[in-house]
């Protein structure tokens, strides 16, 4: 039996793949934990993993350059709204979405995924003006070049957008992971959106997407050795993903430690068209498009991009 490796994030709908309870068919999975943005930067600059969690982001960004080492499996591990992610100063009198124009914002990574989505949502959905902003951005976990109009600056060295944010050095950050002066409220710092998920579930009913963070990807090279490696994955981690909703829904005994999570699990199912997690490249195809547009208006790809070419042909028909 092949042999390979795996590195990705443990969640409910990693967990029966990465303990064995699910096979990925005809293979011999070696499992290595690991945070996101340590993943993506092993990934980009070493291709070490045979499979990985990618970074959707620099997913899009690798293929259009003509350098990418993986190829996609139409699993999405990681789907987030990011409304929740736009943390503001509030004695600058942005009270919108449009009064982020001409700001200066911080960014972990301007490929980062998360702000690919959120530009896109304040650029489409919003019609916030993004050609004035500058974007304060913190690193890169792979190099890249910017048509001139957009203003990208890197932070100093021994600068954190945290203490910039807390400062009042920058306007706004726009991150995953919320910035320690937002929690701990040591600085006039809160969310453009206080009511996140109202604007979340507004966006989900105009758009129909939940937004994909990551994918599973396949280093090149292997996937052309193992031509059934990319629909065994995606069989064993769709059955992994149908495994923990069951179990989430289940009231006999909780499996999940919050009181009311089967109730919750129902009414997201119902809300979100019978499929709060969908997986497969039919399902998702309109979606990644709107991803591979967004990194365009962006300046990270200076071509199209179609999704059919971020994963393997073998998927797309599901």
């Amino acid at each position: 039996m092949t042999q390979l490796s795996l590195a990705c994030t443990l969640t409910d709908r990693t967990r029966a793949v990465v303990e064995g309870r699910i096979k990925v068919e005809g293979f011999d999975i070696a499992f290595t934990p690991g945070e996101p943005e340590d993943l993506f930067r092993i990934a980009m600059r070493e291709a070490r993993y045979d499979i990985t969690e990618m970074s959707m982001g620099s997913h899009i960004l690798s293929v259009a350059r003509g350098d990418s080492r993986y190829i996609g499996v139409p699993v999405f591990p990681s789907r987030a709204f990011r409304h929740s992610a736009i943390y503001i100063r509030t004695d600058r009198g942005i009270a919108g979405p449009k009064d982020l124009a001409g700001r200066v914002i911080g960014l972990p990574e301007y490929q980062q995924t998360a702000a690919v989505w959120v530009r896109g949502v304040l650029r489409d959905y919003y019609g916030t003006d993004l050609s004035g902003i500058t974007w304060k951005v913190a690193g890169e976990r792979t190099p890249i070049v910017l048509p001139p109009h957009i203003r990208k600056e890197s932070i100093a060295e021994g600068q954190t957008l945290d203490a910039m944010l807390a400062a009042g050095e920058i306007d706004a950050v726009i991150a995953p992971r919320p910035p320690a002066c937002f929690v701990n409220g040591t600085a006039p710092v809160a969310r453009l959106f206080p009511d996140f998920r109202s604007h979340e579930e507004a966006y989900f009913k105009a758009t129909g997407f939940f937004p994909i963070m990551h994918c599973i990807a396949i280093r090149r090279d292997v996937a052309a050795a193992n031509p059934g490696l990319p629909m065994a994955l995606f069989n064993a981690f769709s059955a992994a993903k149908a495994h923990a909703l069951a179990e989430a829904a289940m009231v006999n005994v909780l499996r999940v430690s919050i009181p009311w999570i089967a109730a919750e699990v129902a009414r997201q199912t119902e809300f979100m068209g019978g499929d709060p997690w969908p997986y497969g490249f039919q399902r998702n195809r309109a979606e990644v498009a709107a991803m591979c547009r967004f990194s365009a208006a962006d300046g990270l790809t200076s071509q199209d991009v179609e999704p059919e070419a971020l994963f393997h042909e073998t998927t797309h028909g599901v």
